[in-house]
């Protein structure tokens, strides 16, 4: 079976590319950790013009009614030129988890402003010393007067400053006695709401913490059912990683074009570094996780795209070799490049950088392998890590 992308995909990503060739592909991420974010701006609203954030957003809202692997050639690019900024998070998490839970109050409001490009979201869900399992889930939600009342702190929140919206994970309980986790989304312009800036590894990707005292949210900001937000966050997180996984590849195509070209050039001992057999062996062995991710990846969004009945191990088995991989070639690159490798003149480091934020993004390598075995039936579910 086939699992390239067709000719008409592919004429897209060309359009993607030179669209940001054009941009100077990594000069706004650099742009960006200097504090300047008018080119993103810039840049953001010529990809929207391209058509970009509508892609898997219904018509019915102003989108194109496509699929996952519809938007692996924008995933792919944006990985590429280390795109700052919250289109993954927003196309391939708040979407799918829209059209599949919003209510059409919901989805009229937040698919139409997706798709034209003018609001993005990102989720907030870890809290300081907690971790990405429901247990870790401690905002305090409460409903009083029709009305939900949020109290706690969200740390490490990605770009919550280009955020026009939150996807929050509380732990709401009700009058009548039941509690659970819920997600609920909320505007950045709410009051009782403070954002205080956090460092981060990845100086193209900010981080902020989110406190909440006393916010008052109508009930209608509920995404999904009441106090099953665990269960739904868990669809969202498929179509996430999957694309997450597109992200990678692109990242990964750069690194091992980057290895490659610099070992054409670099000399030592009267001839370029890439005749010398290390260097071939190890170019050799990024070009093959290169494909290995990409063939993964395009396999775990087909799964997706198909609603096979292995899309939950294609798509935990891409986002593991994936990061595992990007990793590996990044640090690689640094090594052919040699002491100008750790230079900021160049490229190698971004990358390092990346590759190490995507480690335990959103999940922890652990959880993922655990995911993968249960869904393989390597081991019990019951037994299995069922957080992330």
């Amino acid at each position: 079976m086939d699992f390239s992308l067709n000719q008409e995909q592919e004429m897209f990503r060309g359009y993607v590319r030179k669209y940001l060739d054009d941009a100077g592909q990594t000069k706004t991420a650099r742009e960006f950790i200097k504090g300047e974010t008018e080119s993103l701006q810039s840049l953001l609203t010529g990809m929207a013009e391209l058509g970009c954030t509508s892609i898997n957003i219904s018509e019915s809202y102003g989108g194109m009614g496509l699929g996952p692997l519809d938007l692996i050639p924008v995933l792919e690019e944006t990985g590429r030129s280390l795109l700052p900024g919250l289109y993954l998070e927003t196309n391939a998490l708040a979407v799918p988890l829209l059209e599949k839970f919003g209510t059409e109050e919901q989805k009229e409001r937040y698919l139409s402003e997706i798709s034209n490009g003018t609001k993005s979201f990102s989720l907030a869900w870890l809290e300081p010393g907690g971790s990405y399992n429901p247990s870790g889930i401690n905002l305090a939600v409460k409903e009083e007067n029709n009305h939900l009342v949020l109290n706690g702190v969200k740390s490490l929140v990605p770009d919550a400053e280009l955020a026009d919206h939150y996807i929050v994970l509380g732990r709401t309980s009700t009058g009548n006695g039941k509690e659970g986790i819920s997600l609920i989304i909320i505007d950045r312009t709410a009051t009782n709401m403070s954002i205080q800036s956090q460092k981060n590894i990845d100086e193209t990707r900010r981080l902020a913490e989110l406190t909440f005292t006393n916010l008052e949210i109508p009930m209608n900001q509920i995404l999904g059912p009441l106090h099953h937000g665990w269960e739904t966050l868990q669809e969202g997180l498929l179509s996430f990683n999957a694309a997450l996984s597109a992200v990678i590849v692109g990242s990964m195509e750069k690194v091992v074009e980057m290895a490659a070209e610099y070992a054409k050039i670099r000399e030592q001992f009267g001839q370029p570094i890439g005749r010398f057999q290390a260097i071939k062996h190890r170019i050799v062995d990024m070009k093959m996780d290169l494909e290995t991710a990409r063939s993964l990846t395009y396999y775990a969004n087909w799964a997706l795209e198909s609603n096979a009945e292995e899309r939950v191990q294609a798509i935990s088995c891409a986002r593991l070799f994936a990061t595992d991989a990007f990793t590996r070639i990044s640090s690689d690159n640094i090594q052919i490049h040699g002491g100008i490798g750790f230079t900021e003149e160049i490229d190698c480091h971004l990358f390092v950088k990346r590759a190490r934020f995507y480690e335990n993004y959103l999940g922890s390598t652990e959880h993922y392998y655990n995911q993968a075995a249960t869904a393989l039936g390597w081991s019990n579910k019951d037994e299995a890590i069922i957080s992330v």
